[in-house]
């Protein structure tokens, strides 16, 4: 991410995670719980139940990344599901940086388009 790759998949870790895991602990959980490559070109984010830390593994050419962000006030809008993991854009992973919930009703559309009319 840093070195200028773009990751591929964002994948959120339902529930939540003690935040006490470091590097080896978050990889061994998106590789044996999860069943995910860790060192594909994805961002696996846990959260704690509180809802106010988050952690990002990330893998860059030979060796991972380890982002955390803790809020002073307020919480995460975590998403509830019932799965390991839910698969979201990047779009809405900096929604949820930045307070929001995964759905925005009013935000505009992502436009795909591939040459100008």
């Amino acid at each position: 991410m840093l070195s200028g790759t773009i990751p591929g998949k964002v994948y959120l870790a339902c529930g939540s995670t003690d935040m006490r895991k470091s590097i080896d602990g978050l990889a061994a959980m998106v590789s044996v719980a999860f069943d995910l490559d860790v060192f594909s070109d994805s961002l696996f984010v846990f959260c704690n139940r509180g809802r106010n830390k988050l952690k990002i593994l990330y893998w860059d050419t030979n060796g991972f990344w380890l982002y955390y962000r803790r809020l002073d006030k307020g919480r995460f809008a975590w998403p509830k599901s019932g799965e390991k993991t839910i698969e979201v854009t990047r779009r809405q992973l900096g929604w949820l940086l930045d307070g929001l919930s995964l759905e925005q009703s009013h935000a505009h559309r992502e436009v795909y388009a591939q040459k100008i009319a």
